[in-house]
């Protein structure tokens, strides 16, 4: 399998596996963000994930910004509408899917 085509479906992987928690959870309490708080920070182990996920989504915004602007990657924004919207689950290979992209046309080009 191409390394593309492997990023795409992690892509889809990495928005599926997480929603799939997410959906019945907001269908049974609605956007509740001070609930989704308090239960993200319920106890250590919970806020170690937590924390790991919010440093882990700042990393990729940065390294996204600064790999971007070296390789001339366009529709870097995607990235972030995607931690915004899903996380790093679906940001980092949705990146690396346009890195990828970016790779084989500057190949085919030469």
């Amino acid at each position: 399998m191409k390394p593309k085509t492997l990023y795409l479906v992690l892509c889809f992987a990495g928005f599926l596996l997480p929603y799939w928690q997410f959906v019945p959870w907001v269908l049974q309490h609605g956007l509740n963000m001070p609930l989704f708080v308090r239960e993200l920070f319920a106890n250590r182990i919970a806020a170690f994930f937590g924390v790991d996920a919010i440093v882990s989504a700042v990393v990729l915004l940065v390294f996204t910004r600064i790999e971007s602007a070296r390789r001339g990657i366009r529709r870097r924004w995607l990235v972030i509408v995607a931690v915004l919207t899903v996380g790093v689950s679906l940001g980092l290979p949705l990146f690396l899917y346009l890195r990828e992209s970016e790779l084989e046309q500057k190949v085919s080009a030469t």
